[in-house]
C-alpha cells in the first residue's frame, strides 16, 4: 500500500515544506521516503537492524537520515520536528511504556507539531507481542503530554481484507489553537 492509500485521512493535515520529520518504526521506509519526496527532512527511526539496511536500500534519498533506536526513550533523536508520525508502532508498546513514549514525542515536536499515530485495532495476534489500543487511550495519553486532538480518522475494514482488523489513526498537536 502507498504512503497516500494508508495516510489519506491526514494529508490534509501535515505541515507546510520545508520542515522537519521524524518517522518512528519506519521499517522498510516507505513513509519516510514519501516524505522525503514531499520535501521533508526525515529522521526515519527503527529498532530492528535487519530492516533498517533494507530501507537504507530500498530509499537512497539525501533527505533521509536513518537511526537505530525505538520508543519509549528515542535517546538517539535530536532536535525538534514540525511531524512526528507513528504508523503501526503504537500497539507493539506495552501499556507502563506508553505514557513515557508520549511525552518523549511531545517533547520532540515543534511549536504547533503534529504527532500521528496509526493504530491497528482488534484481536492482537498471538504470534507477536502487540495490544488492542484504542483511540480514546492515545487522546489521553497525549492530553497528559500537553498534547490536543485535531482529528480522530476511523480507517474502517482493514485494507489488506482481515476480517478482525480495523485501523484508527490519531492526529494531535502541541501548543495551543
Amino acid at each position: 500500500m502507498t504512503f497516500e492509500e494508508v495516510h489519506g485521512g491526514v494529508l490534509d493535515l501535515l505541515p507546510p515544506t520545508p520542515a522537519k520529520a521524524v518517522d518512528v518504526g519506519a521499517g522498510t521506509g516507505r513513509d519516510a521516503a514519501a516524505l522525503a519526496r514531499r520535501g521533508y527532512q526525515v529522521l526515519a527511526v527503527e529498532p530492528v537492524r535487519e530492516l533498517l539496511e533494507v530501507a537504507k536500500h530500498l530509499n537512497p534519498s539525501v533527505d533521509i537520515c536513518w537511526v537505530e533506536d525505538s520508543v519509549p526513550d528515542l535517546s538517539r533523536v535530536e532536535g525538534t520536528f514540525d511531524l512526528a508520525l507513528l504508523s503501526a508502532v503504537w500497539m507493539h508498546m506495552p501499556p507502563a511504556a506508553r505514557g513515557r513514549a508520549m511525552h518523549r514525542l511531545a517533547a520532540l515536536l515543534a511549536p504547533a507539531g503534529l504527532l500521528v499515530i496509526s493504530l491497528r485495532r482488534g484481536h492482537p495476534p498471538t504470534d507477536r507481542v502487540m495490544f488492542d489500543v484504542p483511540a480514546e487511550a492515545v487522546v489521553s495519553d497525549g492530553e497528559r503530554a500537553g498534547l490536543r486532538l485535531v482529528r480522530l480518522v476511523e480507517e474502517g475494514a482493514d485494507r489488506l481484507g482481515r476480517a478482525e482488523v480495523w485501523w484508527q489513526t490519531v492526529v494531535l498537536r502541541k501548543g495551543e489553537e
